[in-house]
């Protein structure tokens, strides 16, 4: 079995270097082979990049800005671009817009999404997107921004069918996170029943969003088990067939044909 976590906040886990190993070694041992760390401003991109140096596994990160941590700064976006083109780099963002905790910034949360979209089309880097009550206007940007050259995903999603259809013709990838186990989830779990295996992706969000049986602790890669067991068992199909398929999909996604597995 191969799972991967496409989604983390490796440096956010409460841990010291020799938790740190621990907790890798407990995800490698959980099937967990590749790991994308996510960045959410260009200082924590600095951070995960210093943290993660010389480690044995196959960590990837992303770089972008959280629209919850927007700074105006100079030269920001020139510092995005120079430090996107990093070859573990395999994606622009966490990016996006967040109308659940922000409302008096969002002329700027949607500006720094369209600058964040012109990186990925120029990188030709996939998107990760953040939505929280702002469905609709992600829909709209990407719509307006040849969402046809884009590739992408919405990640932990939890947003209503007809979003998720909208994404899916405009060749999104969907990443489900361990809300999906929630017991308050049943409209979640009826989407995922509309989403085609070929372009599902799995996430842990840790340290947040703990998935059953370990809600209410700290998230860690190594749970992602537990997301692909419940989604595998909803969908009844079996788990090594799902974890192979979203192998699949996070590779072809990501460009990693050629690795090693």
């Amino acid at each position: 079995m191969f799972l991967i976590d496409s989604h983390c906040h490796l440096d956010k886990l409460n841990f010291n270097k020799n938790k740190l190993s621990k907790i890798l070694k407990k995800a490698y041992s959980n099937k967990v082979k590749i790991i994308l760390s996510i960045s959410i401003s260009l200082n924590n991109f600095k951070k995960i990049k210093k943290l993660l140096k010389n480690n044995k596994y196959k960590i990837f990160y992303s770089c972008g800005i959280h629209p919850l941590h927007i700074k105006k700064k100079k030269n920001i976006f020139k510092k995005l671009y120079k430090y996107s083109k990093n070859k573990k780099v395999i994606a622009i963002g966490e990016t996006g817009l967040d109308y659940f905790y922000s409302k008096n910034n969002i002329l700027e949360q949607k500006y720094f999404f369209y600058k964040h979209i012109e990186l990925s089309k120029k990188l030709n880097k996939p998107i990760i997107i953040h939505s929280r009550n702002s469905g609709k206007d992600i829909i709209k940007i990407l719509k307006k921004n040849e969402s046809c050259k884009l590739k992408g995903i919405l990640h932990s999603f939890n947003d209503n069918l007809k979003i998720a259809l909208q994404l899916l013709d405009m060749n999104f990838y969907i990443s489900l996170s361990g809300i999906v186990t929630f017991k308050n989830s049943k409209v979640l779990q009826s989407i995922i029943k509309n989403i085609p295996l070929n372009r599902l992706l799995l996430e842990t969000d840790s340290p947040y969003l703990t998935p059953e049986p370990y809600r209410g602790k700290e998230n860690q890669p190594s749970y992602i088990y537990y997301i692909a067991k419940y989604i595998s068992n909803l969908l009844k199909i079996d788990i090594e067939e799902l974890s192979y398929i979203t192998k699949k999909n996070f590779f072809k996604l990501f460009k990693l044909n050629k690795l090693k597995k």
